[in-house]
C-alpha cells in the first residue's frame, strides 16, 4: 500500500514542524517554501535575528545600568558589518541544521512558488504537476505597508529590512506600538537612535493588561526620544535628505532620517491558484478554515498565520502538529490549550489563558494577585526589581485561569503558567511547589501564596 503523499507549503516553524511530524508516523512528506533553505520569516527575517539584535541591545543597556552598582564601562563600538554577519551565521546555522534535518526525516525539500491546479494538484514554479493526497498551506504573512509610506523609497524600514541594520540613523520614527515597533525601536535606541514611537490608539501594546506594560513605559520613557500616542501620521515628504512627516494628534510635524512602519501584516495568499479550489478567504485574505484546520477544499489544511488570530510562530507549530495527528488518525484532546505571548523588550512581557482585561470585558468574575518583584530577592541582585508577576484565579475553584509577568526573562517564565493552565491547578499547587532561591521562579509561587495571605517576602490581607 502506497504511503500517503503530503505537501507542505511554507517551511517556516508550523510548516516544518508538520512535515517532520508527518514524516516521522510515515507518510511521504514534500516541504516547499521560497527561501534556499528552510526556516521562513521566523528564522531568515523575524524571530531570530530580531532576538539576536534584542540579546545585543540588552548588553549594551546593561553596561549602563551596571554604574549604579560600581561597575562601569566605556562606551561600546558598534561594528554593524560584524553584528550582521554575526546574525546571518546565527541563521545559517540553524537553516542548515533544519537542512540536514529533512535529509535524516526523507522529507523532500524543494525551493519554490506553488500555485494549486485544483484540490489534488499543484505546480512549483511552473513545472511539472505535482499530485497530492493532503496539502497543509504554512505560507505566513508579511509586512503592511500602506501606500502613505511606498514613495519615500528604502527610507521606510519593515519589520524585514529594519533587521538589516544598513546604519543607525540619527533620527528614527516608528509608526506603530505594537510588540514589533517596540521591539525594533528598543534595538535601534540601544545602537544610538534617538526613536520616537507614535501610536494611534491611547496606549502602547494595546490589548495587554496595563500593569503588565507599566514598567516596560516607564523604562522607554527614559531610552525613547518621544512616544505619541493618539496620533497619526497624516503625510510625509522627503526634503533634503530627511523626511518631513506631519502628525495629527499630540504634535504637528518633525523630521526624521528613517521610517519604521510596523502597523501588522497581510496573508500570504495572493497568487497562489486559490481560486482553482474550494478554499475560501475572508475580506482581509485570510483562509477560512474549521475546528480541524480544514479549508473547504476536503484535501488542503491551512494553519499559521495564513489563517489569521495570534500571529506566533508556536502557535503554527501547534497547530501543524495537530493537523498530522489529525491525518494519521491520532485521538485529538477536546481541551483547548493556552498559547503564551511574549514581548521581547526590556523588561520582556508573557501572558498566557485569560488576561484581566479579557476577563473585564466578558465580565468573568476572577481575584488577580500579583507580587512586586521588588520584593525578589534575586530582581534585586540583578539590579532589575522593575517587574511584577500576576495571577488570574477564580474565586471559588481557586483555579489558574492565566498568568502575566512582566520582568528580565519573562518569557522564560511563562511556561509554567502554560502547564498551570492547561491541567487546571490550583493557586495552591504552585504556592505549594518548592521553587529554587534565589530565582525569579519563585515570584510565581509568591503570588500564588499571596490569594492565602501567606506570601512570605510581602506583607497582605489574609483572604476572606
Amino acid at each position: 500500500m502506497s504511503k500517503k503523499r503530503v505537501i507542505v507549503l511554507g517551511a517556516g516553524p508550523g510548516g516544518y514542524s508538520a512535515a517532520f511530524l508527518a514524516a516521522d508516523r510515515g507518510l511521504s512528506v514534500t516541504l516547499v517554501d521560497e527561501n534556499p533553505k528552510p526556516g521562513g520569516v521566523c528564522l531568515h527575517r523575524g524571530c531570530i535575528p530580531s532576538k539576536s539584535l534584542l540579546h545585543l541591545s540588552r548588553l549594551i543597556e546593561e553596561t549602563k545600568n551596571t554604574e549604579a552598582c560600581g561597575l562601569k564601562f566605556q562606551p561600546p563600538e558598534i561594528d554593524l558589518n560584524r553584528i550582521r554577519e554575526w546574525n546571518g551565521e546565527v541563521i545559517s546555522k540553524m537553516a542548515n541544521g533544519l537542512s540536514a534535518l529533512c535529509k535524516q526525516r526523507g522529507v523532500e525539500f524543494v525551493n519554490g512558488r506553488a500555485r494549486f491546479l485544483d484540490g489534488n494538484h499543484l505546480v512549483i514554479d511552473d513545472k511539472e504537476p505535482m499530485t497530492f493526497d493532503h496539502c497543509i498551506v504554512a505560507t505566513g504573512s508579511q509586512p503592511v505597508c500602506p501606500p502613505l509610506f511606498a514613495e519615500l523609497g528604502d527610507r521606510t524600514l519593515t519589520s524585514t529590512s529594519a533587521l538589516e541594520l544598513e546604519e543607525v540613523p540619527q533620527r528614527f520614527l516608528v509608526v506603530g506600538g505594537g510588540y514589533i515597533g517596540l521591539e525594533l525601536g528598543t534595538v535601534y535606541a540601544a545602537f544610538g537612535s534617538q526613536v520616537t514611537v507614535v501610536e494611534m490608539t491611547g496606549e502602547l501594546l494595546p490589548g495587554v493588561d496595563r500593569d503588565l506594560t507599566r514598567p516596560l513605559v516607564s523604562r522607554l520613557k527614559s531610552q525613547f526620544q518621544n512616544i505619541y500616542l493618539n496620533t497619526l501620521v497624516v503625510s510625509c515628504e522627503l526634503k533634503e535628505k530627511q523626511i518631513a512627516v506631519q502628525f495629527e494628534g499630540e504634535v504637528q510635524t518633525g523630521n526624521y532620517d528613517r521610517i519604521l512602519v510596523a502597523v501588522g501584516r497581510k496573508p500570504n495568499t495572493v497568487d497562489m491558484g486559490l481560486e482553482f479550489t474550494g478554499i475560501k478567504t475572508d475580506d482581509k485574505g485570510f483562509i477560512q478554515v474549521d475546528e480541524r484546520f480544514q479549508t473547504g477544499e476536503p484535501s488542503i489544511f491551512a494553519i499559521g498565520d495564513v489563517i489569521g488570530g495570534a500571529m506566533l510562530a508556536h502557535k503554527a507549530s501547534s497547530e501543524g502538529k495537530t493537523v498530522v495527528d489529525i491525518l494519521t488518525g491520532e485521538t485529538l484532546s477536546a481541551k483547548i490549550r493556552s498559547v503564551p505571548a511574549v514581548v521581547f523588550t526590556d523588561p520582556e512581557i508573557a501572558w498566557c489563558g485569560l488576561t484581566e482585561t479579557e476577563a473585564q470585558k466578558s465580565n468573568r468574575k476572577v481575584q488577580v494577585v500579583k507580587f512586586p518583584w521588588g520584593a525578589s530577592g534575586r530582581a534585586q541582585t540583578l539590579g532589575r526589581p522593575d517587574g511584577v508577576t500576576k495571577l488570574i484565579l477564580d474565586p471559588d475553584t481557586e483555579q489558574v485561569l492565566g498568568m502575566g509577568i512582566t520582568g528580565v526573562g519573562a518569557g522564560e517564565l511563562i511556561g509554567e503558567g502554560v502547564l498551570a493552565v492547561d491541567l487546571g491547578l490550583k493557586a495552591k499547587d504552585l504556592a505549594h511547589s518548592i521553587h529554587p532561591h534565589p530565582t525569579l521562579s519563585e515570584t510565581i509561587m509568591e503570588s500564588a501564596e499571596v490569594f492565602y495571605g501567606e506570601a512570605t517576602h510581602i506583607l497582605n490581607r489574609p483572604r476572606k
